[in-house]
């Protein structure tokens, strides 16, 4: 369990930097327009270096975002792109301007479709060959699902369903992201106090009492840091201008501040969360470092982003520094203070555990008994094989 959401936590990294998969169009807006001299031939088609784009953590997120670098690169499109708000984007507007897109990027787009296709196929093959081998009963439907960000009637060519299918499949996944994150970050911590007091039971007494005095020792060495200011508050802001920037807090100015850091600052907060985390202490759990990155996340945009869109516009930033809570003094409440679950929850988890152990436990002994029935059987057979052969 702790390894699955390892790897779930190393996927979801940059999403939680970065924000929803849609700021990958919206900042397509924000690049240096090109001019395009329309008596030239079409341009050569580049192969893509490795996406720069935000990884999203979903499945098909190589697929997305080389999508999108292509549609990027086409002069055309770009300038659609420019003049589309993040509605139009979602409703699906966006994706009828595929059909001026020019040929040379349309056949890398069918490339990169029957690439994902067959990428799709193996990864299918490979579930149901380890669900069938594990006897386990094959959920096609959703297997099938693994195919809605595409149209896979049509598996060779890279048509506006597809573009359509691809938008609207990142929007909704990503939308319910961050609350399939925090349920899972719930599920870890439920898990690891498990798993700590399971060791507990298996100590001596004295063992007992070293381990608890090291566990609460621990507590408080991490709780022991400096104060982080609300994200996103004057306080906060007025930090990274002088600490980071190297500039007078005296000169701060909001404005000035959006135009150095922009978005990246508000959907990243590396800066205060090195000063509770450190990878190479003990006490800190880089898991939670994650999550605590999300709360932050969570909170500037709940605050800032008042079309949301997933951005912090100069003009939203502006409205915040006017508003009461952008003067806030009160120290940002960290994932220690804020208890994730309660007793009667960590106890039904336990039940859910110990249900899934016996259910496995159960398989292990029907498998077993099969096992034993196949080998008499093949006794059976070896025997019946000999007693011909003697005859013979």
């Amino acid at each position: 369990t702790v390894i699955s959401f390892s790897n779930q936590m190393k996927r979801s990294k940059a999403l939680a930097r970065c924000g929803l998969v849609l700021l990958s169009f919206w900042l397509c807006i924000q690049s240096v327009p090109i001019n395009v001299d329309k008596t030239k031939v079409e341009p050569q088609v580049e192969e893509l270096e490795p996406p720069r784009s935000a990884e999203t953590g979903l499945h098909y997120d190589r697929y997305l975002r080389e999508v999108i670098e292509y549609l990027e690169k086409d002069p055309h499109f770009k300038e659609k792109l420019k003049n589309t708000n993040m509605d139009d984007i979602k409703k699906g507007k966006l994706s009828k301007e595929l059909d001026f897109v020019q040929h040379n990027f349309r056949t890398k787009l069918d490339e990169l479709k029957r690439e994902e296709m067959n990428r799709l196929r193996m990864l299918i093959k490979a579930k149901h060959d380890i669900q069938d081998g594990n006897g386990m009963t094959v959920d096609h439907q959703a297997l099938l699902k693994q195919f809605e960000h595409l149209n896979h009637m049509n598996p060779d060519t890279f048509e506006v369903e597809d573009l359509d299918r691809l938008i609207k499949s990142a929007t909704k996944d990503l939308e319910n992201f961050d609350k399939d994150r925090h349920d899972e970050f719930k599920r870890y911590e439920m898990m690891k106090e498990h798993e700590r007091r399971e060791r507990l039971k298996n100590m001596s007494e004295e063992e007992r009492k070293k381990e608890e005095q090291h566990f609460e020792e621990m507590k408080k060495k991490h709780a022991n840091h400096p104060k982080v200011n609300h994200p996103g508050s004057e306080d906060q802001l007025k930090e990274v201008w002088h600490e980071a920037d190297g500039l007078d807090p005296e000169d701060f100015d909001p404005k000035t501040f959006f135009k150095m850091h922009g978005n990246q600052h508000f959907l990243s907060q590396q800066f205060y969360l090195e000063k509770v985390y450190n990878p190479q202490n003990e006490e800190d759990d880089m898991f939670e470092m994650e999550e605590e990155r999300l709360r932050m996340r969570e909170h500037v945009m709940n605050e800032v982003d008042t079309n949301k869109d997933r951005l912090v516009s100069l003009s939203e930033f502006m409205a915040a520094t006017k508003k009461e809570e952008f003067y806030d003094k009160d120290e940002w409440e960290t994932l220690d203070q804020n208890p994730l679950y309660t007793e009667e929850e960590l106890r039904e988890y336990e039940k859910q555990l110990a249900n899934e152990e016996n259910d496995i436990n159960k398989k292990s002994v029907e498998l077993q008994k099969q096992r034993e029935e196949l080998e008499r059987q093949q006794e059976e057979l070896n025997a019946q094989r000999f007693e011909i052969q003697q005859v013979n």
